[in-house]
């Protein structure tokens, strides 16, 4: 199976609402209260952290040289104290950042959601669905570590460098400069490597969601796969992303490694030359062992933070390209949207007017061009054609799925554009070929198309498409559980339960897109018995190749090169013996 991991989305990076992360930590503001009792925690753990060299260098100069017992074991008992509540608070800082990370996740996922639930048809035809599930999941779970590591490891680790750095000038200035000597050149390739670190992980991100997108893309074509004997082929694109996700993480891995092996060789040469410098330069006298110790664990202080922070940098890096992905889906903006001053669309009698209509998927390639007709509230109108001709889009343009370049589309009167698209597609049913059946029971599946139905509305829509027949030899009737894509069913069961979730909701106008095309020719012939009945008096567009399907229709739109070429009952059109004619002829044969 084909897979083109190039798609649009994955070269475009939005950022016009400002920068990824920073919108990202924004969502950490809503949560102030619990962000300051962190904070505070914070301080009180750095400052145990500083006191715990202090404490040791007393104990050492002034305690153990002296033998004084009583006053070492009352440090000892303070330092054991303090160390105590360390504990306490780190516990308690990390469980509160826990939840507020994981409650912030759970607002970004639901906002993605909601707004990519908002977002049109063009958007989705322009995006595989795996790429939209690996932002959805992947991405944003990619998150939740940085937040939270954000405010438990990367501020107190910039708190702890400065305390630590100002503690060190001001106990020995010239042993400070001393142990961070190595600095500066931490500083240059740190900031060489992040460059290269970055890239890495950007491409890894792409790579993941690559590899997300073909899972999702493959196992929903299995039976196609299976049926074509394709397995070889999609076990070797498999292995070929598989292959690409393991060397760009390894790639990234490998520059990532490089801070901690910086950060080392800056921390040794740290500790060398305070040792150096205190002994060969300011003398073996100048300076206390309590001194040295405590030095020393303010070496580690000054480096382990910085260890923290390029670790927390690898996270950040990688989270960074997620969150470029994540906001350029919540920055897309539909093109099909409600007018500022759209109203709502009153309960209709069904009259659909098209005037001069023109409309293309592509710029300057039209599917429609300046087509006019007008149908009558009850009027039953078949579209006939060649595929690609524009039949679907006819219909498309009346829900309002797209909108017309020009003209416009009317339903009594009002151009849709003027109305809510709720309000419009409320009074709509709309059915395709192909119907998806949600996991849950029978009931839940038909009441999908009216979620206030009550049983009996329920049940009265199957009986009219004939589905309760078979509903009722289910093992549980409507109570039975259904998976994704109702797998337990056939394809003539699973059409006539979509058929009777869109019945449930009476609708005024309705749409057949090829809805009987799964249908057997004797289940066809009960089903559209069902459909007169029930839509006696409502408008319809019905779109078959079934070309014996629509000899009861009032009219018979023949839509071909952009326009409708003929028009006109069953019966006018076989008489002009034009294309309508050709085409039942050829069905004939």
């Amino acid at each position: 199976m084909a897979f083109n991991a190039s798609t649009q989305d994955e070269n475009t990076v939005v950022n016009k609402n400002g920068n990824p992360m920073l919108r990202t930590f924004a969502y950490l503001l809503k949560y102030k209260g619990r962000i300051a009792i962190v904070l505070l925690l914070i301080a009180f753990g750095t400052f145990v952290q500083l006191v715990n060299p202090i404490l040791i260098e007393k104990a050492i100069d002034t305690c153990v040289s002296t033998k004084d017992m009583k006053h070492l074991l009352k440090i000892a008992g303070i330092a054991i104290g303090l160390n105590l509540l360390l504990i306490l608070t780190i516990k308690a800082r990390m469980l509160i950042m826990a939840k507020t990370s994981n409650k912030v996740i759970e607002e970004m996922r639901d906002d993605l959601y909601n707004h990519v639930q908002a977002l049109d048809l063009p958007f989705f035809d322009s995006r595989p669905s795996g790429k939209i599930l690996a932002r959805l999941i992947g991405d944003i779970n990619g998150m939740k570590d940085v937040l939270e590591n954000c405010i438990t490891s990367f501020i107190p680790g910039i708190l702890t460098v400065i305390c630590v750095g100002v503690i060190m000038f001001t106990k020995n200035s010239t042993l400070a400069l001393a142990s961070l000597c190595s600095l500066p050149p931490l500083i240059v390739g740190v900031f060489l490597i992040s460059i290269k670190a970055e890239k890495h992980w950007k491409a890894f991100r792409k790579k993941c969601s690559n590899l997300g997108a073909f899972i999702n893309e493959d196992f929903s074509g299995i039976k196609t796969i299976q049926s074509f004997d394709a397995e070889t082929e999609t076990s070797g694109t498999f292995d070929r992303l598989t292959e690409e996700h393991r060397t760009t993480f390894i790639d990234a891995v490998k520059w990532c490694d490089a801070f901690g092996s910086v950060i080392d060789l800056c921390w040794a040469a740290g500790t060398f030359m305070l040792y150096f410098v205190g002994i060969r330069k300011l003398g073996p006298d100048a300076v206390s062992i309590g001194t040295y110790i405590s030095f020393a664990w303010y070496i580690g202080m000054f480096w382990q933070p910085i260890m923290n922070i390029s670790n927390f940098y690898n996270q950040f890096v990688n989270a960074a390209s997620g969150a470029e992905r994540i906001f350029e889906i919540m920055d897309s903006e539909a093109e099909i949207f409600d007018a500022p001053d759209a109203g709502t669309l009153p309960a209709i009698t069904g009259a659909v007017e098209f005037e001069n209509v023109t409309f293309e998927y592509e710029k300057d390639t039209p599917v429609l061009k300046d087509v006019s007709f007008s149908v009558k509230p009850g009027e039953t109108i078949a579209l006939v054609g060649p595929t690609g001709a524009g039949k679907s889009t006819v219909v498309n343009l009346i829900c309002r799925f797209y909108d017309a370049q020009k003209g416009r589309v009317l339903i009594d009167g009002t151009d849709v554009k003027n109305v809510t698209m709720e309000s419009l597609r409320q009074q709509m049913g709309i059915m395709t070929q192909d119907n998806y059946i949600f996991s849950g029971t029978v009931r839940e599946n038909i009441a999908y198309g009216k979620l206030d139905a009550t049983d009996e509305e329920i049940v009265a829509a199957a009986k009219a498409v004939h589905a309760d027949d078979f509903i009722q030899k289910l093992e549980k009737g409507y109570d039975t559980e259904l998976t994704a894509r109702g797998g337990e069913l056939s394809n003539g069961q699973r059409q006539l339960l979509a058929f009777a979730r869109t019945m449930v909701r009476m609708p005024r106008i309705l749409i057949l897109d090829e809805a009987t095309s799964s249908i057997d020719t004797k289940t066809e012939q009960t089903v559209q018995a069902g459909i007169a009945a029930l839509l006696k008096g409502r408008t319809s567009f019905v779109i078959a190749h079934r070309l014996s399907t629509i000899q009861n229709a009032d009219r018979i739109f023949v839509i071909d090169d952009g326009g409708i070429k003929e028009s006109g009952t069953p019966a006018e059109l076989m008489e002009k013996k034009g294309m309508y004619y050709a085409l039942i002829k050829a069905a004939e044969e």
